[in-house]
């Protein structure tokens, strides 16, 4: 990896929870400076742990020790706050606001071997490797359906789409919350949490509506939970 260039922000506090989650997003501002100086500004009451920019360089914002404040309102699994049990890194990228645009290879390049040395170093589980859509489904779209999760899934350092084969388990709209809220989404709002998991896992369509597709890869999901595949 890279030498990493510290840029420290004012925005973090201490950590009530073991990290056990890497939250990704994307900055969602017209560019990098911009975006580097909210997160360092102490107005702007937001951080994250590292900037990824779009050719390849890293910068560190907090300690991975101290308790970065980019998550906000969330929910993963059971944990509430996320900030306390994450460690949180923005790519850089305008965002469906600005020009959401795909990810260019130099970024995501520089991103994998950050991404293997937190999870690595800390025991975070695959599963666990989440956009900021999926711990905050009503809120947040990042880093969005262009962002290459398959890329990451190949390395071994986030859950892979299930591959096509599984039957439809024509769960009930209710049946397919609960499934859902076992997998690990906040369902509150269900048709935002369709979205997320869409989003995630079949980007191709994201229409919250749970057909036997998105059903079908739910399902594919919870059992390699069970079998210990995750």
């Amino acid at each position: 990896m890279d030498e990493i260039i510290d840029c420290p922000s004012p925005n973090h506090d201490a950590r009530a929870l073991p990290v056990s989650i890497l939250v990704l997003h994307y900055t969602g501002m017209v560019d990098a400076a911009s975006a580097i100086d909210w997160l360092t500004r102490p107005e702007s009451k937001v951080s994250s742990h590292y900037v990824v920019t779009e050719d390849g360089q890293v910068l560190r914002l907090v300690d991975e020790g101290r308790r970065a404040w980019h998550a906000g309102r969330s929910h993963w699994r059971g944990i509430t706050d996320v900030n306390s049990a994450s460690i949180g890194i923005e790519i850089v990228n305008p965002g469906h606001e600005y020009g959401y645009r795909p990810f260019p290879a130099e970024q995501m390049a520089a991103l994998l071997p950050l991404v293997a040395d937190i999870i690595g170093r800390h025991g975070i589980q695959r599963p666990n490797v989440v956009g900021h859509s999926d711990i905050a489904p009503t809120r947040k779209l990042d880093p969005g359906e262009l962002f290459d999760w398959e890329l990451l899934a190949r390395h071994r350092l986030a859950l892979a789409r299930p591959r096509e084969g599984l039957a439809d388990p024509h769960w009930t709209p209710g049946g397919f919350l609960l499934a859902l809220e076992r997998f690990g989404y906040d369902v509150s709002d269900g048709p935002a949490a369709v979205r997320a998991f869409q989003r995630r896992f079949r980007p191709e369509l994201i229409d919250g509506i749970a057909d036997g597709e998105t059903r079908a890869i739910l399902l594919s999901l919870l059992l390699d939970r069970e079998r210990g595949r995750e």
